[in-house]
């Protein structure tokens, strides 16, 4: 076959046609409870911006302040040109904040995957991966060398079945989403930590969706659970609850300098821009001085679900920010999402392979600074949407 012959999309043109594709809506306006989004007002509820720190004034200001100062980017890897002083401040202060010995940043979330398990996991080495964690830690697993097993979600049945299948002495580590990005649902941490107690292994949580929403002050899935100094290595990205962009590993000292000074995606790549650096700070500072944040999160979270339940609108139970609406089948997803957005209601809607063919969904996440108010409007336009038969 010849090389681009491949790079034809049947399905995309199909929806194109039927003008049901969900993808790149633009954003005309700050990434806020309500935006504009091609000309229209949109309450938006599926974005991940937690703690709606985007427009927060003082984070705006310290991104312009590190702009002028710093410039627009540090035009090297950490590695070698691209270290300010900037990013030893964000990785001092974020592992004092998680109680972590040491965090070593990289540019992205899912470089930092990538980072972290393809360097600290070898040819012989063995990574028990929950079924429903992010792509990132796959393509991690891929580029490590070493053997990935797959356990069904959350089923510590099914990963003690694997961890048992393979030598005690092995290499091993279990890597978890601490909060699953597309169910919304929570890690059976305790549950990992004794299994990888029994097995000789280490643990990985993944916790994009979990800093800035769980555990005291948000600090986390690990925090939440009381188990902190449990946890061998805390993942993070800054695109999220600190509103910014980059990604962090949190563990002890003699992990990150191996990291830091053998992973490719961290000694190959720009570093974080000083701006981005600035707003990340400036958001864990916030986050720090009102600790009540992660609080309301949870308590508007808990009143969606409760509206969504009343209107008999089917959800997977949790307390996080995230919550999938269940709608099926890919068709019905893609018109129910057109729907919402046409009557002003921002969703994403979630195909496969990022679900199983028949569990379809729209995610939903929330933000701090969402009123009941939005809410309310929301869950109406929602009900009423929903309702309809296709």
């Amino acid at each position: 076959m010849e090389l681009f012959a491949k790079c034809k999309n049947e399905l995309v043109d199909q929806l194109i046609e039927q003008n049901i594709y969900p993808y790149f809506h633009k954003l005309e306006s700050k990434q806020d409870v309500e935006v504009i989004m091609e000309g229209k007002r949109r309450i938006m509820l599926g974005s991940n911006n937690y703690l709606g720190l985007t427009t927060h004034p003082r984070v705006i200001s310290a991104g312009i302040d590190a702009l002028q100062r710093y410039g627009s980017g540090c035009s090297g890897s950490r590695f070698l040109n691209g270290t300010l002083e900037l990013h030893v401040q964000l990785e001092t202060e974020l592992a004092e904040f998680l109680n972590k010995e040491a965090v070593v940043t990289f540019s992205t979330g899912f470089q930092s995957n990538l980072g972290i398990i393809s360097t600290i996991v070898g040819k012989d080495d063995y990574i028990f991966c929950d079924r429903e964690n992010h792509a990132s830690i796959y393509d991690g697993c891929k580029l490590s060398y070493g053997t990935m097993l797959r356990y069904r979600h959350n089923n510590m049945e099914d990963l003690e079945k694997k961890l048992a299948s393979v030598p005690l002495d092995a290499g091993k580590l279990i890597v978890t989403d601490g909060v699953f990005s597309m169910g919304g649902d929570i890690c059976k941490l305790p549950e990992i930590v004794a299994l990888a107690k029994k097995y000789n292994a280490r643990t990985m949580v993944d916790d994009a969706h979990g800093l800035g929403v769980l555990g005291d002050c948000g600090r986390g899935t690990a925090d939440y659970f009381g188990l902190t100094d449990e946890v061998d290595i805390i993942m993070g990205t800054f695109s999220k609850s600190l509103a910014s962009l980059g990604g962090y590993m949190a563990a002890d000292k003699r992990v990150t300098d191996f990291v830091r000074h053998s992973s490719r995606p961290f000694i190959f790549c720009a570093s974080i821009p000083p701006a981005s650096c600035a707003t990340a700070i400036e958001a864990l500072h916030i986050l720090r001085e009102t600790p009540e944040l992660p609080k309301r999160l949870l308590s508007l979270s808990a009143y969606m679900r409760d509206g969504l339940r009343k209107r008999k609108i089917p959800i997977r139970d949790s307390i996080t920010p995230i919550i999938p609406i269940y709608t099926y089948e890919a068709i019905n997803t893609l018109n129910k999402a057109k729907e919402l957005y046409e009557h002003g209601v921002y969703v994403n809607p979630v195909l496969p392979p990022a679900t199983h063919p028949s569990e379809c969904l729209l995610r939903t996440s929330y933000m701090a600074t969402l009123t009941t108010e939005l809410l309310d409007e929301a869950l109406e336009i929602m009900a009423e949407v929903l309702d309809k038969d296709e």
